[in-house]
């Protein structure tokens, strides 16, 4: 049995690599070793903002994780998981939340089934956009469960489409009923896309809820944005709502563009005979050629 599987062993002094984290054991088992975790989270709620991503690559992840980001989401399919395992080796001790697809579970059983399938897989809790009933099972069955309020993108069906959410009374006080029941159910956080800044400013000092905002102002207790977004990884427009911070979608198409010459210039030399060129080839030993054409011609 190594350190990381006896439990004196995980509780030996840290090192400098893991110095300031928090030592715990995920749901699934686990001995880790994390920046936070729910409790540390819900204490620093009305202290101070943090910061959370939801990274697509494992160098997004890393990078995110070395940079000093508090949490990250990832995408999570419970009937294929390598890619949220991959993105959760590359960030081991970041707090990180599994998100599962609405569409992915329809029952309760499914529901608690996922969530600690999640679990199982290095998650330090689940996000969903499923109603209380199905939060409500996974939170008693000790899954970590953040909500999903205001804007919520594959149900914007009910709220008009792509847009602003909570901008008259009728809507606001739905945001914050809707928000109370995930709270109710045994949620520990909730995610609020996409409403007027000021509403949620209120709405977080009367939950017990950790808020997440994107696209929702500063008035929430961690400030959400998309590495994507970040990063200026893709073709603008971008949303509202984001800064990007470097321009990696200009560097990609010099990058592809680089790739394209690099492909042109083979082609090139290959047909006019530059390549392969002496110092690219293994040469026969003297009079290896003379014998070998002696022998293969007197064997036909």
């Amino acid at each position: 049995m190594n350190s990381s599987e006896h439990p004196f062993g995980a509780l030996a002094p840290r090192d400098a690599h893991t110095r300031g984290l928090h030592r715990t054991m995920t749901l699934g088992g686990q001995y880790a070793t994390r920046n936070h975790t729910v409790k540390h989270l819900r204490d620093l709620k009305g202290k101070t903002i943090l910061t959370e991503t939801m990274p697509f690559t494992t160098r997004e992840a890393e990078a995110a994780e070395r940079a000093g980001i508090d949490t990250m989401k990832v995408k999570y399919d419970p009937a294929n998981p390598a890619e949220a395992v991959a993105l959760r080796n590359a960030a081991p001790h970041t707090f990180m939340t599994f998100c599962i697809g609405l569409t992915k579970v329809a029952t309760e059983d499914e529901a608690v089934r996922a969530g600690y399938a999640a679990m199982e897989a290095g998650a330090d809790g689940i996000m969903c956009q499923w109603g209380p009933k199905l939060i409500r099972v996974c939170a008693d069955a000790g899954i970590p469960v953040q909500a999903h309020a205001g804007l919520v993108p594959r149900l914007s069906t009910w709220t008009g489409g792509l847009r602003a959410v909570g901008k008259t009374l009728d809507e606001a006080m739905w945001i914050f009923e809707q928000i109370k029941s995930f709270e109710e159910a045994g949620a520990w956080a909730v995610e609020v896309e996409v409403v007027p800044a000021q509403l949620l400013t209120e709405i977080s000092k009367r939950t017990s809820l950790v808020t997440s905002s994107i696209g929702a102002g500063s008035g929430g207790d961690i400030q959400f944005m998309f590495a994507e977004d970040i990063l200026g990884s893709h073709e603008p427009p971008y949303p509202r709502h984001t800064k990007q911070y470097r321009n990696f979608y200009k560097f990609e198409q010099e990058l592809q563009e680089e790739r394209i010459g690099g492909f042109r210039d083979f082609i090139q030399d290959v047909k006019s005979g530059q390549f392969p060129g002496a110092e690219h080839v293994v040469n026969a030993p003297e009079g290896l050629i003379e014998k070998f054409l002696a022998e293969a011609d007197e064997s036909r």
